[in-house]
């Protein structure tokens, strides 16, 4: 495990926020589930729940960027190369998603 501070430091208690309330809305979307809910309703809930999960993404995405690539990049070398291959691969996953 990393010796430094994350990135997100600063935004932790947003993103802890930001977290409890999707959860919130998964368990929402699970009672739907259990009680019948029309589709579409449930559907459109998960859409929510899942934007919700995108804007926590980018913002750790954005925190990386700014605080262990920018970090990396100015030290060069091995550590750079590694953490940008981190950061694109990130980005490849989230895109994929």
């Amino acid at each position: 495990m990393d010796t430094h501070p994350v990135g997100y430091i600063d935004d932790k208690d947003d993103l802890l926020k930001r977290l409890r309330r999707a959860e919130g809305q998964v368990r929402g979307i699970a009672r739907m589930v259990e009680d019948d809910a029309y589709c579409i309703d449930v559907l459109t809930q998960i859409s929510a729940a899942t934007k919700a999960l995108e804007r926590v993404a980018l913002s750790l995405l954005d925190d990386h960027l700014s605080h262990c690539v920018a970090e990396a990049a100015a030290e060069g070398g091995e550590v750079a190369q590694t953490k940008i291959r981190e950061a694109s691969d990130a980005i490849a996953r989230l895109v994929r998603s």
